[in-house]
């Protein structure tokens, strides 16, 4: 049994919505242990969608659709797989009743458009839809072919896969073990250095170890095939350990962690506080801890001093070492962490300043360069220098300031004090 993710969508195609439905879908086949090889994103065009159809039905036997079970013109999905394999559409009472009690719920009459979602081909099963008004259907159209229909809607189509289809595969005896993946997360290695250091393990067959990049971030994913959860987890312990001692410092966590919540956990552990001062990240590196549920047992509070008046009046940061060193520099960096330490009262003060862009960058201070200030227990203050470009963007550079302080905090408080 092989499985394929068919999305219907011209929004999709347009990126005008985000295709979370393959991604939640590919991971549920994995969990199941369905392989599944293709994806496929095509327009709400029934000749398009037919071709799709005519490649998929001669590599895979399980065909999983989303999106186009609407009431409206362009929501085409089911009569064109019906219209594919030649068989008539038929209109189920039972889901106009359905559809009926939903509105009637919300104080509504339904439309006459949505009688178009009774319209399922005959012989085909019922997938029923409780959240919404569009039911999907389960039908082998040909011997080896099974059809899948899910709204485009992720909420719903989460629930019907849950609730129905995974019963049916199981039942049908489609399951045949499990596939499990652990993700280790990398801040400060690049993916081609990292992938030499474990370049022995980049060739196992069972787990499986890959690597992959992301907005700054490197991942290892450790996958196993296995009969249970539990016995892929025993394939994969003994790999993770020796990845992990073998990357050292450069590995900060796994699957969902983050640099804030792994600085967070430090620091809970620790019984310490944390603030920062922001300029160029303009409060995003506060947001990104914040973001963390419980932050408020570690993280006081941040100055976002964008200008240097601010700077000077709330971080005690000095107006000659301004006018001299500039505000993008050592000097201030170190001010700016000392002085939010101080102005709060924490163990720990960071402190990002540095040229975002597009504009503002010299020959000698080009967009990119980021000073990250570091000011801890000891009362002992430090600086950073690091120069990400400016090829990507504004946001890539605010990003990766913010996630390299996060990371250099972690660093100096496991190598200087843990």
């Amino acid at each position: 049994m092989v499985a394929e993710i068919i999305c219907v969508g011209t929004e999709l195609l347009l990126g005008d919505i985000l295709n979370s439905n393959s991604q939640f879908l590919a991971k549920e086949l994995a969990s199941l242990g369905i392989p599944h090889y293709y994806q496929t994103v095509v327009g709400d065009n029934p000749d398009r969608i037919k071709q799709v159809l005519e490649i998929a039905v001669g590599r895979s036997q399980l065909l999983l659709f989303t999106g186009g079970l609407g009431p409206t013109p362009d929501d085409l999905t089911v009569e064109t797989i019906a219209d594919f394999f030649g068989v008539p559409l038929i209109e189920r009472p039972e889901i106009i009743a359905d559809i009926e009690q939903k509105f009637a719920q919300r104080g509504r009459t339904m439309s006459p458009s949505n009688r178009k979602q009774a319209l399922i081909p005959e012989g085909a099963d019922i997938l029923p839809n409780r959240s919404g008004s569009a039911p999907g259907i389960i039908w082998q159209p040909v011997p080896n072919v099974t059809v899948m229909t899910f709204p485009g809607v992720p909420a719903e189509m989460h629930l019907m896969w849950r609730e129905t289809a995974v019963s049916y595969l199981k039942n049908k005896g489609w399951c045949r073990g499990t596939i499990y993946s652990r993700t280790l997360k990398f801040w400060g290695i690049a993916e081609s250095a990292l992938a030499e250091k474990v370049d022995d393990f980049l060739n196992l067959t069972n787990p499986t170890v890959a690597p992959y990049a992301n907005h700054g971030e490197v991942k290892l994913r450790i996958s196993a095939r296995a009969e249970s959860e539990a016995s892929a987890k025993n394939l994969i312990e003994p790999i993770e350990q020796q990845l992990r001692q073998i990357a050292g410092l450069d590995c900060y966590g796994a699957d969902t962690d983050t640099l804030a919540s792994t600085v967070g956990q430090l620091l809970l552990d620790r019984g310490e506080t944390l603030s920062v001062a922001e300029s160029c990240t303009g409060g995003g590196l506060g947001a990104m801890l914040t973001g963390i549920a419980g932050s408020s047992g570690y993280f006081l509070g941040g100055v976002i001093s964008y200008d240097d008046r601010v700077k000077e009046k709330l971080l005690n940061v000095k107006p000659e070492d301004l006018t001299e060193f500039g505000a993008v520099s050592h000097q201030v960096a170190k001010q700016m962490a000392a002085g939010v330490r101080a102005s709060l009262n924490t163990s720990w003060g960071l402190s990002i300043t540095g040229i975002a862009g597009p504009g503002g960058g010299t020959d000698a201070k080009p967009v990119g360069l980021v000073y990250i200030g570091l000011a801890g227990p000891n009362g002992d203050s430090h600086s950073f220098e690091y120069r990400f470009g400016d090829a990507r963007g504004r946001d890539w550079i605010r990003n990766l300031s913010i996630c390299t302080a996060l990371d250099r905090l972690r660093r100096y408080v496991i190598e200087e004090y843990c």
